[in-house]
């Protein structure tokens, strides 16, 4: 019994002892006004490295957002437990069904973040670690692929040099977050009590963790990369130096044709006093210097000249028969391209004879333009077909006549609804309606035109510039026909003529003072049934009543 006794007095002591040592654990330390100091000269050169941290860094965003996705994904999944936990019971409390809403809202809230951030699951680091691609390399032949390899050299060093940058930012990125290792491990030894520098320290270490792995791969690859680019500038160097001592070898010999031309053109002039017989031989000379010009090109430039040969033989017969048709195709292929009247996405109308067409470019080759018909008022009231692909050829540039649609970056046209309404109706009324429905439809697109137009100005001498729907009154022999205009997307016009039309004949019929007029015929036989005329301040005439 007294055993007993003295253990709990013991166990008493101890759990007293014990609870004043974590009381004392848990105050917090005081500091030396020398430590304070200490602290603030940290906190301050702390803050200018998260703000460095912070700015423009691609890195740290992705890290940032790849940190978030992973930690609305362990929310995420957490929710999706206790939801499965709640349904699984069979019999729950409204407040239970209460906890359950509110879990499913936030579980769907959650889903859609967790989409928005999809690309940041798995790997976000790779689109930035890997290299840029190398296209082909150019094949140095002629002193016209000089330019271009030239070109590629150029895009070959930009690359690089974007490349180099983004390694450099992620060094610098790793720099910042040692040092601010180093500031937090102080800031902890002079003030060890404080969670928020132990949190802070726990949150860079892991971005050291996520980006070592990360600054390694880069090394390696941006090695590899290194030594390929190298390795392609150094066969292009060679190789353009190859070809541009090629080209002044070839320059030399056909400059020294040209002298020797121009030699044997002087001598015949000075000796020969028979100018028929010099024609002839001027003649010679230039056709003689042009194939001996043409041999040469083709043996420096040619490999396999023989197959040359061959191919224009067998194809001689061929081009004899169709070279007008094709030569004429040619023209108007050099003629589209540089005019520029016609682009490949422009919409086009094709007028031939009695055949229309209207569709937008897709192609355009050397001997034909190739059209995808669209449903247009065209193919509604003519051909009653529509998407099928219409081949033009070139040389009917010349003969036939194509309206372009969307030229020089106009992409409206005007188009045009008419209606008709009887002769007592209040016109202005009617026109009125017509305007507004119009104005309203059509607003967009007039101020995208009115854009366009400015800005053609001074390429095109244009009087008429107005933008804005266009409202006619006509006299017709059924009554009066309202014609509206106005400017609409030139690759959907039927679409707008719909929505104008509906609107137009709603509000029409809306209207008492206004009725619609076609081809009618009315018979009295007793008496006299005609609708009452409408006055002008909105009253029927009393005899007509």
């Amino acid at each position: 019994m007294h055993i007993k006794f003295l253990f709990f007095i013991v166990l008493f002591v101890t759990s007293l002892t014990l609870a004043q040592t974590d009381a004392n654990a848990s105050m917090p330390k005081k500091m030396s006004p020398q430590d304070n100091a200490k602290i603030n000269a940290l906190l301050i050169q702390k803050s200018v490295l998260d703000k460095a941290l912070l700015r423009d860094n691609i890195w740290s965003k992705i890290y940032s957002n790849y940190h978030t996705y992973k930690e609305l994904k362990k929310h995420y999944e957490l929710l999706d437990a206790e939801i499965v936990q709640l349904e699984k019971k069979k019999r729950l409390t409204k407040k239970q069904k209460k906890i359950l809403e509110k879990e499913k809202e936030k579980k769907n809230i959650l889903r859609g973040k967790l989409q928005l951030l999809k690309e940041y699951e798995k790997d976000p680091f790779k689109k930035f670690l890997t290299p840029p691609s190398i296209d082909d390399v150019p094949v140095v032949g002629n002193p016209f692929a000089v330019i271009g390899a030239l070109s590629y050299q150029k895009k070959l060093n930009s690359d690089q040099e974007a490349y180099i940058l983004r390694y450099n930012s992620l060094k610098s990125l790793m720099s910042k977050l040692r040092e601010k290792e180093a500031l937090l491990k102080q800031l902890i030894e002079i003030n060890p009590d404080s969670k928020k520098f132990v949190e802070e320290y726990k949150v860079n270490q892991s971005q050291i963790k996520a980006f070592e792995p990360v600054i390694d791969i880069f090394d390696t690859t941006n090695n590899v990369y290194t030594k390929k680019i190298d390795e392609i500038k150094l066969n292009l160097r060679n190789a353009i130096k190859r070809e541009m001592s090629k080209a002044f070898t070839i320059g030399a010999v056909i400059l020294f044709f040209i002298l020797l031309l121009f030699l044997i053109k002087y001598l015949v002039r000075k000796y020969m006093s028979d100018n028929d017989r010099f024609y002839t031989i001027n003649k010679a000379l230039n056709i003689t210097f042009i194939i001996v010009t043409l041999l040469t090109l083709l043996l420096a430039y040619i490999e396999n000249v023989s197959y040359l040969v061959t191919i224009l033989g067998f194809a001689s017969a061929g081009i004899t028969i169709a070279m007008k048709d094709w030569f004429m195709s040619l023209m108007g292929w050099f003629t589209i391209v540089l005019g520029g009247t016609i682009h490949v996405g422009d919409r086009v109308k094709f007028q031939r004879g009695d055949i229309e067409y209207i569709g937008d470019i897709v192609d355009i080759s050397m001997l034909r333009m190739t059209l995808h018909e669209d449903v247009t008022l065209t193919a509604y009231m003519h051909n009653r077909r529509a998407g099928r692909v219409i081949f033009i050829p070139n040389n009917f540039i010349f003969t036939d006549m194509i309206a372009n649609y969307s030229h020089a970056g106009l992409k409206t046209v005007w188009d045009g609804i008419d209606f008709m309404i009887t002769f007592d109706s209040d016109i202005q009324k009617a026109a009125s309606i017509a305007k507004e429905v119009t104005k309203k439809y059509s607003k967009g697109y007039t101020d995208i035109t009115r854009k366009q137009l400015n800005k053609l100005r001074s390429q095109y001498h244009m009087k008429n510039t107005n933008v804005e729907p266009r409202i006619l009154t006509l006299i017709e022999p059924y009554g009066m026909k309202i014609s509206a205009w106005y400017l609409t997307n030139s690759y959907a016009t039927l679409t707008l003529r719909s929505t104008i039309s509906a609107e137009i004949i709603k509000r029409i019929n809306a209207e008492e003072s206004v009725n619609l007029a076609f081809p009618t015929q009315s018979i009295y036989v007793d008496k006299d049934v005609r609708k009452p005329k409408y006055m002008d301040d909105g009253l029927f005439e009393e005899s007509d009543l």
